[in-house]
């Protein structure tokens, strides 16, 4: 088939705009051929579990599913009741990015509170946290975190160690939406047991697609006592891949060794280039009128620019506004964004702030 995009565009709106690593497809070619059991008893999906094992410890069950939103959709449905009520950040990807279906396809009501970085706290779970018994109170009974949260923020062990703690200690289980969990153990420099299992969090929606996958993520059990009904639950979500070794290879491939980390640390390296070049543009004026909403701690810079400005960079750059009224705009990096990406880029922003 004739290549029908040009492979010169680039961009910084999403991580899932990127192509397929190398490496990946790769794996995914040396899965073809021949017949393997569909549904997940091929030999890719076993092999994937012992790398689960081996990435979190003993018990940790894997099951992929397609993407990001069935992951964490059946992922916290098989933690909870019919009745069960799920607190999380009013940022959260399932509150703001998943049309309705934790609600709709889950049937869960999503508590949610205000936060200015993407982060939970002990204190602000416990604004939802209540009313348990209570007969027309939806029953909080999770906890959801994103780790990178949505705003690019990351949370500590120590941080993730007390919510659990809290968490558990209200009869609460705890999910962690961990699309791009592989930037945040790159930011973070631990293990990635370190700050899920060893940590307490129980349901793991582990990402690949963000990270070089084509398609693939995986809800990931470390507390078989948290989540039930799963091998149930992933059919009944249209989330069951019949020629599941096509999945599972792009798993492996990515998790087994270091691919997940140089990707994540390549595309993080790229963030902070980003925002070091918005920096030092600033201090010797090439740039003007740039500031910055959060911190940059993974792979997002979340940046405020003046009027006019990003509709003018994004004739040449496709990025997206993340909170219009304040001007504020979201830069993603991926495993494949150059140095050269990043200093087009800048030119750009010192070309369209110089008369700012």
């Amino acid at each position: 088939m004739t290549t029908l995009h040009d492979r010169t565009v680039r961009g910084f709106a999403s991580d899932n705009y990127s192509g397929i690593h190398p490496e990946v497809l790769l794996a995914i070619a040396d899965a073809n051929g021949g017949h393997q059991i569909a549904y997940g008893e091929d030999d890719y999906t076993a092999r994937l579990q012992q790398v689960i094992v081996d990435r979190f410890g003993e018990g940790a069950e894997a099951f992929p599913v397609f993407n990001g939103t069935g992951a964490n959709v059946t992922g916290l449905q098989s933690m909870l009741p019919r009745w069960g009520a799920v607190v999380t950040a009013g940022t959260a990807h399932i509150n703001v990015d998943e049309q309705g279906a934790p609600e709709r396809i889950g049937g869960m009501k999503l508590l949610t509170v205000p936060t200015d970085d993407g982060k939970l706290t002990p204190e602000l779970i416990d604004l939802q946290a209540w009313g348990w018994g209570d007969e027309h109170r939806a029953q909080p009974l999770a906890v959801s975190l994103t780790q990178s949260t949505e705003l690019g923020t990351l949370y500590t062990p120590d941080e993730l160690r007390a919510i659990c703690d809290h968490a558990h200690s209200l009869g609460m289980h705890v999910h962690m939406d961990g699309a791009r969990l592989a930037n945040a153990a790159a930011a973070l420099d631990v293990p990635l047991r370190a700050f899920t299992r060893d940590v307490g969090v129980d349901v793991i929606s582990l990402g690949g697609t963000k990270n070089g996958a084509m398609g693939a993520e995986a809800v990931v059990v470390l507390n078989p006592d948290a989540a039930a009904g799963l091998i149930y639950l992933r059919k009944m979500n249209m989330q069951l891949a019949s020629k599941m070794r096509f999945v599972s290879a792009q798993l492996v491939a990515l998790w087994e060794g270091d691919l997940w980390l140089r990707n994540a640390r390549h595309a993080n390296a790229m963030a902070q280039r980003l925002r070091g070049g918005v920096e030092a543009g600033l201090s010797d004026g090439s740039i003007r009128g740039v500031g910055f909403a959060q911190p940059t701690q993974s792979n997002g810079v979340f940046a405020t620019l003046p009027d006019g400005v990003a509709d003018r960079l994004r004739t040449a750059f496709r990025f997206y506004d993340w909170d219009a009224a304040r001007s504020e705009v979201r830069w993603m990096c991926s495993f494949d964004t150059t140095e050269a990406d990043i200093d087009a880029f800048l030119a750009a922003i010192a070309r369209e702030t110089a008369g700012a």
